[in-house]
């Protein structure tokens, strides 16, 4: 997802994702090139973006089942840090969402 990257890179964003069933957390730390991406709670990055979000609510939006704006407008999605930060994930899930169907569907 080159485009994404490059998004976020602008930006200079670190976002941390804290999913719920199932439990995991993710951090992108887009601060500086290569971008980094690391799992788990331990991490020393502070993010700027701190976003809580249902494993379920991840899996609609980027099957594209579930738009970015009604997920936080339900609260689905709970983003925390400047409101402008936001729009960062809009362009990160448009990405995802090209390539998400088919790594879910050979899962399956």
């Amino acid at each position: 997802m080159p485009q994404a990257t490059d998004s976020l890179l602008k930006a200079k964003l670190c976002i941390r994702f804290n999913v719920s069933s199932p439990e995991a957390a993710l951090v992108i730390n887009a601060k500086e090139r290569p971008l980094h991406i690391e799992y788990g709670r331990a991490n020393n990055h502070k993010p700027d973006l701190d976003v809580d979000i249902t494993g379920e609510a991840l899996h609609q939006i980027l099957l594209g089942q579930l738009s970015l704006t009604k997920a936080v407008g339900s609260k689905k999605v709970k983003p925390k840090g400047p409101v402008w930060k936001v729009m960062a994930l809009a362009d990160l899930f448009y990405h995802a969402q090209k390539i998400y169907p088919a790594v879910y569907a050979e899962g399956q």
